[in-house]
């Protein structure tokens, strides 16, 4: 993996696998559950200047990366409740790359980014840890990528997404020595 790609993806790309065991899905859950502290952590004392350097270059700003966390997140929450409540509803994706590029993205402080993950994460994990194994492989339908997604492999993206992002953000302040 050459440089660029490895600052792109750090912990590696995604990966489907064919059966998520009900221990991967307790390591998804911890993730999922401790994310919002863990993160808050690693960045709570950045300055402005620390919070707006690229973590890549072509990359976003680490305050843009903090914010794509918080829609992001509430978006997947919003699938994951529509999954169980509807019969395979077709999802609304969203040009995540428009969206961090809107004010509230760009300049606005991260705390309130921080405070959303946090209430979002708790409402999460209280939710995913109330459901049977029937509902787990609750669906909807991703029309960009054409296919059906279960609930078990939703929260093991996500759990792959919180781990993805905060590696972005630790490299950097590994690589600029803060």
């Amino acid at each position: 993996m050459d440089n660029l790609e490895h600052k792109k993806y750090p912990i590696g790309k995604f990966q489907l696998t064919e059966k998520i065991s009900d221990l991967d899905l307790d390591h998804y859950i911890k993730t999922l559950k401790d994310f919002p502290s863990k993160l808050k952590h690693l960045v709570e004392n950045w300055s402005d200047d620390q919070l707006d350097t690229q973590y890549r270059e072509g990359g976003w700003k680490v305050r843009q990366l903090i914010n794509h966390l918080s829609d992001s997140h509430m978006n997947s929450f919003i699938r994951f409740k529509l999954a169980l409540t509807e019969d395979n509803p077709t999802i609304k994706p969203y040009d995540e790359a428009k969206w961090a590029e809107l004010q509230d993205s760009f300049n606005i402080e991260i705390k309130p980014a921080l405070q959303i993950l946090k209430g979002l994460h708790k409402r999460w994990v209280y939710e995913i840890k109330c459901l049977t194994n029937r509902e787990l492989k609750s669906t909807f339908h991703h029309p960009e990528q054409n296919r059906n997604i279960t609930l078990r492999e939703s929260i093991g993206f996500y759990s792959w997404h919180c781990d993805h992002h905060f590696a972005h953000i630790e490299n950097l302040r590994k690589e600029k020595g803060w």
